[in-house]
C-alpha cells in the first residue's frame, strides 16, 4: 500500500515546446503535453521509503514497462521532464525520484553520516513501493553510477541501464592528479562549501553551478579563488536553460538546502566499491556529450573507447553527441529522446 501525499511547488507557467501547464489552483502539481489524442500529466506523490518520506514525479500507465529517471547535482526530478513525457507518450510509466535530501524529499536524520549504499537501498524500496517488478534506469551524474551499481547487485529487477555523461570501469582515483582548485577537492572539504555559498543566496549559487557545469572546461578554482568566484552575474545561463527553469531548480533547493547533497555525492562517493569484474546482465547504453567537462577527467575517455567497459558489458553501446554538456538531456531533449527511445524498443519487457 502506498501512502500518496500531493504537493505544491514551482513549476513553469507554459512552455511552447512541452506544453507544459500548472494546474495553479488545486493541490496537485502537474505538467502537461499535448500529444495527438491524448495529454501526459506529470503527478507528484510522497512514498514511505526507508523511514523518510521520497518524492517521486509519475507519468505514463506503463504498458510497455516502467522507466525509473536518476538525477545528479545540481539537479532534481525536474531534470528529467522531457524524457518523462516522451516516455509516457509512448506507452511506458516513467518515475523520477528526488534522492533523499534532495528537492521535495526528506532529510535524512543525520547528513553527515550520509552513505552511498543507502541510494541503491532506496531505489530498491522505492520500486518495491510502487510494486514494479523490474524497471529500466536511466541516468546521469552520480546518479548513473548508482544505476550501474545497482543493476550489478540486482539485475533481476533491471530491464537496461542508460548512462549519461558518467562511463564505468574507470579509475575515479585518476582525479588525484588535477590541481587542488577542482571543484570536487574544493567541495569535498568541510565547511568550505558552505562558506563559498553562504555568501549568495540559493538562486545565485545554483545559477552559477549550472552555467559552470554546462561548459566544456573543467570548474577549477586558483589559490585565491571560490568555486562561486568562476562566474558572476554578468555570465548569462545556457541558451537552452532559462529563468524560469532556474526559479523550479531555486525553489526545490530553497527546500532541501545544500547539506544533504555536499555530502551526496563530494563527501561520500569515496566509499563507493570498485566494480572489480562485475559483469552486467543487461544491456548497457552510455550517452557521452563531447563538450562535457567530464570526458576531459583523467581515464574516461580512454574507458570509453579501450573497450574497458565492453569487458564489464557484453550488451553495450556508446553514442557520442558532439555539441552535448554536462546537461545534454535538457541541452538537447528531442534528440536525447530519440536515443531513449530506440533502447527501449530495443530491449521490450518480457511479460
Amino acid at each position: 500500500m502506498v501512502d500518496v501525499t500531493f504537493s505544491n511547488a514551482m513549476l513553469p507557467r507554459e512552455r511552447d515546446r512541452d506544453r507544459v501547464v500548472v494546474h495553479g489552483e488545486l493541490d496537485t502539481m502537474a505538467a502537461a503535453t499535448e500529444q495527438p489524442q491524448q495529454i501526459t500529466e506529470i503527478e507528484h506523490a510522497h512514498l514511505p521509503v526507508r523511514g523518510l518520506s521520497l518524492h517521486v514525479a509519475q507519468a505514463g500507465k506503463g504498458e510497455l514497462g516502467t522507466v525509473v529517471f536518476l538525477h545528479g547535482f545540481p539537479e532534481i526530478w525536474y531534470s528529467w521532464r522531457h524524457q518523462m513525457l516522451a516516455v509516457a507518450a509512448a506507452g511506458y510509466r516513467a518515475v523520477a525520484p528526488d534522492w533523499r535530501g534532495y528537492g521535495l524529499s526528506d532529510q535524512p536524520p543525520e547528513p553527515e553520516a550520509a552513505e552511498y549504499d543507502d541510494l541503491i537501498e532506496d531505489l530498491l524500496a522505492i520500486l518495491d513501493a510502487l510494486a514494479v517488478p523490474k524497471a529500466f534506469l536511466v541516468a546521469k551524474d552520480f546518479g548513473a553510477l548508482v544505476a550501474y551499481d545497482f543493476a550489478l547487485c540486482h539485475p533481476n529487477r533491471t530491464c537496461g541501464v542508460m548512462g549519461l555523461g558518467i562511463p564505468f570501469g574507470n579509475d575515479a582515483s585518476s582525479i588525484n592528479t588535477l590541481p587542488e582548485g577542482l571543484y570536487i577537492f574544493r567541495w569535498a572539504q568541510p565547511g568550505r562549501a558552505e562558506a563559498d555559498f553562504g555568501r549568495y543566496n540559493i538562486k545565485r549559487v545554483v545559477r552559477t553551478i549550472y552555467i559552470l557545469f554546462s561548459k566544456s572546461e573543467i570548474p577549477m578554482a586558483k589559490e585565491d579563488q571560490e568555486i562561486m568566484d568562476l562566474a558572476d552575474l554578468s555570465t548569462p545561463l545556457p541558451e537552452w536553460f532559462t529563468e524560469e527553469d532556474l526559479d523550479v531548480y531555486s525553489s526545490l533547493y530553497e527546500k532541501s538546502g545544500f547539506r544533504y547533497p555536499l555530502q551526496m555525492p563530494y563527501r561520500s562517493l569515496h566509499k563507493r566499491k570498485p566494480i572489480g569484474d562485475a559483469k552486467f546482465q543487461v544491456p548497457v547504453f552510455v550517452v557521452m556529450g563531447e563538450k562535457d567537462y567530464v570526458y576531459k577527467f583523467p581515464g574516461v575517455e580512454s574507458a570509453m573507447k579501450d573497450g574497458t567497459m565492453e569487458r564489464h558489458a557484453p550488451d553495450m553501446k556508446i553514442t557520442y553527441i558532439p555539441e552535448g554538456s554536462h546537461f545534454v538531456q535538457e541541452q538537447f531533449p528531442d534528440y536525447v529522446n530519440e536515443l531513449l527511445l530506440a533502447f527501449l524498443k530495443d530491449h521490450p519487457v518480457d511479460k
